[in-house]
């Protein structure tokens, strides 16, 4: 999941910004990668414009970090067109990402109101990031996780918690569809 940076990519390979993002939207209709857009209502300092891309097949990927981290991306786009096309709502995912480099890895939103939040951590022994605490006063969400990989299924309800809280991923992806 890194900010794609058109101007960058179409720099190395001496292609127009256009030709990026046209390549990009080919590779999103063969569900080969999506994009998740920042989120930017009610922040004012969210001023990050570039979506981040993630691989539909997530297996590929080399890095333990960022292989967890867009497993869990392609997770939570499965819920919330789940959630969707069940008529729950409007769900959408997004990131979030400050100016000043504060940062969550995820945010769901429901009929365009911020419903969760997400950080997604390799290791239960991670510190509560605390980024989900700020976020979650700013925008409102009514719940906030830090997940991680390395554990079992806790026996919790994880939604019903209203404050930051560490989960497993097991339990946390179990109870969304």
């Amino acid at each position: 999941g890194k900010e794609t940076k058109y101007s960058t990519l179409a720099r190395s390979i001496r292609v127009s910004v256009d030709s990026i993002r046209r390549w990009l939207d080919v590779l999103e209709a063969f569900y080969y990668c999506f994009r998740i857009r920042p989120w930017h209502k009610n922040i004012a300092t969210a001023l990050r414009k570039e979506p981040r891309t993630y691989l539909c097949d997530w297996s590929m990927i080399s890095d333990v970090g960022q292989k967890a981290e867009n497993y869990v991306a392609c997770h939570l786009l499965k819920a919330t067109h789940w959630w969707s096309d069940l008529g729950h709502g409007n769900f959408d995912l997004f990131y979030l990402r400050t100016k000043e480099g504060k940062e969550i890895d995820f945010m769901v939103t429901r009929d365009q109101v911020p419903w969760f939040l997400l950080e997604v951590k390799n290791s239960r022994n991670a510190p509560l990031n605390p980024n989900l605490k700020w976020f979650q006063e700013k925008t409102g969400a009514e719940f906030a996780f830090q997940i991680y990989l390395d554990g079992e299924g806790d026996n919790v309800d994880c939604f019903s918690v209203h404050r930051p809280v560490k989960v497993s991923a097991v339990s946390l992806l179990g109870q969304l569809v």
